[in-house]
């Protein structure tokens, strides 16, 4: 399966090849759009020149990764904040996996064991882990017994929850929906 997202080509491209790019992806994935998030990885192939591994990103200047994150259009809306957590995630890979994304997920055994290696990367809370394990799930066929639980709700077949749904501009509208719905209601629970 291939990434199409509503998004440049090229940047779904980029997700298609690189495990690393779809990591950094989900990483930037709060507090901007979803097309933000997914697009930053290409944008920041661009400006690096090449296409970053985790080690190199991992041992990367600090500030100098801060300076490409802010450089306009920053990498995202926090971009020190972001810049130092890709940065942190980067490093766990390298720590825990040999610098390679996709070694999180290939010899997973069970879908509760993928959660539990994403939910362990930094930043990443319950929420983000089951997104993560839906996207690998129903984008790129990472199906170890027991996914769909371990994704929770957004491994639900034909929910429309996160990007793990995102397949076109319909589609996005109705992940929109359902987020809008979600905080209204979190909203009123609250009230």
């Amino acid at each position: 399966m291939t990434f199409s997202l509503p998004i440049d080509a090229e940047a779904n491209a980029l997700l298609d090849r690189d495990p690393l790019a779809v990591v950094i992806g989900l990483t930037l994935d709060q507090q901007i759009t979803v097309e933000k998030a997914f697009t930053s990885p290409w944008v920041l192939v661009q400006r690096l020149g090449h296409e970053p591994t985790a080690a190199e990103l991992a041992e990367f200047d600090p500030d100098a990764l801060i300076a490409i994150f802010a450089e306009p259009p920053a990498l995202h809306r926090f971009p020190k904040a972001m810049a130092a957590r890709v940065q942190e995630v980067c490093r766990a890979l390298v720590d825990h996996y040999d610098g390679v994304a996709a070694n999180l997920w290939t010899d997973a055994a069970t879908g509760a064991e993928l959660f539990r290696r994403i939910v362990a990367l930094p930043g990443f809370g319950t929420q983000k882990a089951q997104i993560l394990v839906a996207l690998l799930g129903k984008q790129l066929g990472v199906r170890p017994p027991g996914w769909r639980e371990a994704a929770g709700g957004y491994g639900e077949e034909n929910s429309f929850r996160s990007v793990a749904d995102i397949v076109d501009d319909e589609s996005l509208v109705k992940v929109r929906e359902y987020k809008k719905q979600a905080k209204a209601a979190a909203k009123a629970a609250k009230a």
